[in-house]
């Protein structure tokens, strides 16, 4: 599993050494795309308008900006995703006729535009500012973070039902002392947790992991190897547990199907029927919105 620049992957069916679960988009795709239909009689080797990066064009009062790029495909392409709109188009075709394409799909542009815009403001989450009252997500909670532990040293203690977590620490300790002793904590719950479930499915699948690992992966949420070595990102402990299920179930199916073909889905569902709506959430939050430490 895989987080950072989405891309579409082409599901595996041959055997792999190693699959990796991506961070974001990478499972089913994380673009819209549609294609249009081409002006009728084009001139099959008429030289086209050279290739443009960045384009603009002026529609019903608004202006909207595209990438446009030549290719050698047979249609104008549209493709809407996080950076905005890139066009694709013939080299034959001209750019009247490609601005006549998009004139025709505005509405289709504009909204997924919008559904983009939207996406982005959902997942937008703030860094961690570490000083004592700060907040950040603890398996789908708020967590808030507190200087001076009751009771005085003795390690982070969680008070679940306040949703705190106290630091043996200072009212003056340096924000380095407070992102430290997080981090280690959360690496810590994660490895239990990750234990546990590990545990829970394993014996449902009838598979048998051989190793865990904690990653810290900028790419991955997760990953099997065909000896049974599991990495999972720590990370994931920010995440509703429904969500770390579904990683967890996710990797532990490759033990049986080293592949993402239709077995391997049938797999997942077999012991984690809802898997597609926690795949959507984990689809929600974009890895550079997971907090920084």
């Amino acid at each position: 599993m895989r987080p950072a620049s989405p891309r579409r992957s082409s599901p595996h069916t041959e055997p792999q050494s190693q699959l990796e679960l991506p961070f974001f988009g990478a499972d089913d795709g994380a673009r819209d795309a549609v294609p249009m239909p081409l002006p009728s009689n084009p001139p099959a080797a008429a030289p086209g308008t050279p290739s443009r990066h960045q384009r603009a064009l002026a529609l019903d009062g608004h202006v909207l900006s595209y990438h446009f790029k030549r290719s050698s495909r047979r249609t104008i392409g549209f493709i809407v995703d996080e950076s905005g709109l890139t066009v694709t188009a013939p080299r034959w075709v001209t750019i009247a006729d490609v601005e006549a394409a998009i004139a025709e799909k505005q509405r289709w542009i504009f909204a997924k535009l919008a559904e983009w815009q939207d996406r982005a403001v959902r997942r937008r989450v703030p860094r961690v500012t570490w000083v004592d009252g700060a907040s950040l997500p603890y398996l789908g909670q708020p967590l808030m973070l507190r200087l001076g532990r009751p009771g005085g040293p003795g390690g982070p203690l969680h008070d679940a039902a306040s949703g705190t977590l106290w630091l043996d620490l200072p009212p003056q300790a340096q924000a380095q002392q407070m992102r430290d002793r997080v981090q280690g904590w959360l690496q810590q719950q994660a490895r239990l947790l990750f234990v546990e479930r590990l545990d829970f499915y394993a014996l449902r699948l009838g598979t048998r992991y051989t190793a865990l690992a904690l990653s810290s992966a900028a790419t991955r949420w997760g990953s099997c190897s065909a000896d049974g070595r599991i990495r999972l990102n720590w990370r994931l402990i920010h995440f509703p547990l429904s969500v770390i299920d579904y990683v967890v179930a996710h990797e532990l199916a490759h033990l049986k199907e080293m592949n993402h073909g239709p077995r391997f889905w049938q797999t997942v569902a077999s012991v984690f029927p809802d898997f597609e709506i926690a795949r959507a959430n984990l689809k929600e939050h974009a890895p550079e919105l997971v907090p920084e430490f």
